[in-house]
């Protein structure tokens, strides 16, 4: 395998989860130091790496979502796919890290640009402060080979908060566990129909006459959440059932009267809203994501993701009024733009050199957040693409990245990089 591949692996031996990245930050400027370059941070641990009259910008976030017994990885690899033992993997975005050490490691002349804390609401992206010489810039976060990515969907974060009245009760409670869901990320692979946990809990309490304790599910606000366990009173008897696990415990528990929630859960409609023939993606959606009851204080969060800026207002507004309706309190937090598709003279040489290497290519657009729709902003006469190897279920503990697509990618990374050196 490349030295890629060692590299990554060093990456995944040290911790970098959202919030948590600054021994990976060291990591990155210590290696590109070592190699002759001149590395710059800013105050949201943005890192900026250049060496020469760079005419080309790579970038890639550094962060990785943490599901299961991340950041603690043991990887391994099965059937040419590197993957982790219950655990992401962080592929999504360290195998972009890597390839761009490839190139320091071969002394290229460019700006390697490594944003902080992408995966809750492309926070470094937002907050860059560096000037950069460049006029092209290679977003390395998309998932699929020969594939040329020229646009993506907006994002905004919905939080529903609604307290509730009490009541003290003892007696004979159900343990409620619901796990064994494979997840995935809520917006490449929304329109999968993969299984909600809290979904599946809405339909096994329909038309049951329950009360809720205690309630904790999901695991980040972009995964579909795989994991859910609550405390019930329950006047008729609950049973097991596929990936829901019930046990008996007695004790004195705080529980809600109200049984709305079960009716407000079984009426969200999470998934995709509407769906862009031309793009060939989903158009809207939102996810159900995370729930927590807690002495009587419940709180939902939803991500809702747009192709457009319209279409996320639109989706904005109907899930605010869905939760309204119900008398929660509701806000709106991490909202970012899309990017508009568009073929330009740097989107068009990317393909070339996708062409070269695998004799395919395609101009796509991508149901989920990537920094060149920030990034664009900042820089209105800079064109953007994005690229990237085989990457399947990330945000989930089933993420995996295909070998032979790396070693390909980066012979396209390569052909770019030739093309802005000269």
């Amino acid at each position: 395998m490349h030295k890629i591949f060692d590299y990554f692996q060093q990456i995944t031996q040290i911790p970098h989860c959202s919030h948590d990245v600054s021994k990976l930050k060291d990591f990155i400027s210590d290696f590109a130091k070592e190699r002759g370059y001149e590395v710059q941070t800013d105050k949201t641990e943005n890192i900026l790496i250049k060496k020469g009259t760079p005419k080309l910008a790579l970038q890639a976030h550094y962060d990785m979502v943490c599901v299961g017994d991340a950041p603690k990885l043991k990887t391994f690899i099965k059937e040419g796919w590197m993957m982790a033992e219950n655990s992401t993997l962080g592929a999504d975005n360290g195998i972009a890290i890597a390839m761009m050490m490839a190139l320091m490691d071969e002394g290229r002349e460019c700006e390697f640009l490594f944003t902080s804390d992408e995966e809750v609401g492309l926070i470094g992206a937002s907050a860059l402060e560096f000037k950069l010489d460049s006029k092209q810039m290679l977003n390395l976060d998309s998932e699929d080979e020969a594939e040329v990515y020229i646009g993506c969907a907006g994002g905004v974060d919905i939080e529903a908060v609604k307290e509730y009245e009490c009541l003290k009760k003892t007696g004979t409670f159900y343990e409620v566990i619901i796990s064994g869901l494979p997840g995935g990320h809520s917006g490449v692979e929304i329109h999968k129909n993969i299984p909600n946990a809290i979904k599946l809990f809405g339909a096994f309490l329909k038309d049951k006459n329950i009360q809720i304790a205690s309630l904790e599910a999901g695991e980040r606000i972009n995964s579909i959440p795989t994991n859910l366990k609550a405390i019930l009173f329950s006047h008729s008897e609950l049973t097991c059932e596929k990936n829901i696990n019930i046990e008996k415990i007695e004790g004195t528990f705080q529980i809600i009267e109200n049984s709305e929630f079960i009716s407000l859960i079984n009426n969200f409609e999470h998934g995709v809203l509407s769906f862009n023939e031309s793009l060939k993606v989903p158009d809207t959606s939102i996810n159900l994501a995370l729930v927590s009851l807690k002495e009587g204080m419940l709180k939902i969060e939803t991500s809702a993701r747009a192709m457009d800026d319209k279409g996320l207002k639109q989706v904005e507004e109907k899930y605010k009024y869905f939760f309204e309706s119900f008398g929660f309190k509701v806000k709106s937090e991490g909202k970012y733009p899309a990017w508009k598709p568009e073929i330009n003279s740097f989107s068009k040489e990317v393909e070339k050199a996708m062409i070269e290497v695998f004799e395919k290519s395609e101009f796509r657009a991508i149901h989920a957040g990537l920094e060149c729709a920030i990034i664009s902003e900042k820089y209105p006469d800079m064109k953007f693409t994005s690229i990237g190897p085989n990457i399947r279920s990330p945000h989930s503990i089933h993420e995996k990245v295909e070998i032979a697509s790396v070693e390909k990618i980066y012979q396209v990374l390569q052909k770019i990089v030739d093309r802005y050196e000269t």
